[in-house]
């Protein structure tokens, strides 16, 4: 039992190499030129008895790091999240390649909380700059605007359709264990 409960745990985080691999792919300087933040990962990533970190990070997201990311410890990152620090000037009426060459790209840092989930394909606008602890965006969201702890938003553009509440382990052991949908025996052969 000990091992199978190991492994359900690894199963949502990675191993150092697996997330500097994942991070050498996903972290990205479109804006060097103009500014070039850092991803700073929290150490209590890393602090974790028996996993040797507590993040999973998609390789296969984007994380703008125009300006800083600071991600806090239990997060999970989707595949194809792309989370933005930097946004186009749309202002006035000239070409706007012409308008941020010659005045660049805005910019500002984002704060990842402690136990952060963002959902496959969704996308963290520049306008977002905090997402608080306990934070889940659904997948395929556009957040634009800064949640509250502990909330949920799905959408786009993202907005609260809930929230996590505290429940007792014994009322989450009953929903995990309620009957779902099953497919019948006999449904033909698998290839």
């Amino acid at each position: 039992m000990g091992s199978e409960k190991k492994k359900k745990a690894d199963a949502a985080t990675m191993t150092k190499s697996q997330l500097q691999a994942a991070l050498e792919k996903a972290v990205r300087y479109p804006h060097k030129h103009v500014h070039k933040g850092r991803l700073i990962i929290s150490p209590k990533a890393y602090e974790t008895p028996d996993l040797e970190t507590n993040l999973a990070i998609s390789p296969f997201s984007i994380l703008d790091c125009t300006g800083s990311i600071r991600i806090g410890p239990w997060c999970n990152i989707g595949p194809r999240v792309r989370i933005y620090t930097h946004d186009t000037l749309h202002l006035g009426q000239r070409p706007l390649a012409l308008l941020e060459k010659e005045m660049g790209v805005l910019w500002q840092d984002k704060e990842i909380g402690a136990d952060v989930w963002i959902h496959d394909g969704s996308m963290v606008l520049f306008q977002a700059t905090h997402l608080p602890d306990g934070f889940v965006l659904g997948a395929g969201s556009v957040l634009t605007k800064n949640p509250g702890p502990f909330e949920i938003w799905a959408g786009n553009p993202a907005r609260k359709i809930g929230e996590r509440k505290k429940m007792a382990r014994e009322a989450i052991e009953t929903f995990i264990h309620q009957s779902r949908f099953r497919l019948p025996e006999d449904t033909g052969t698998t290839p």
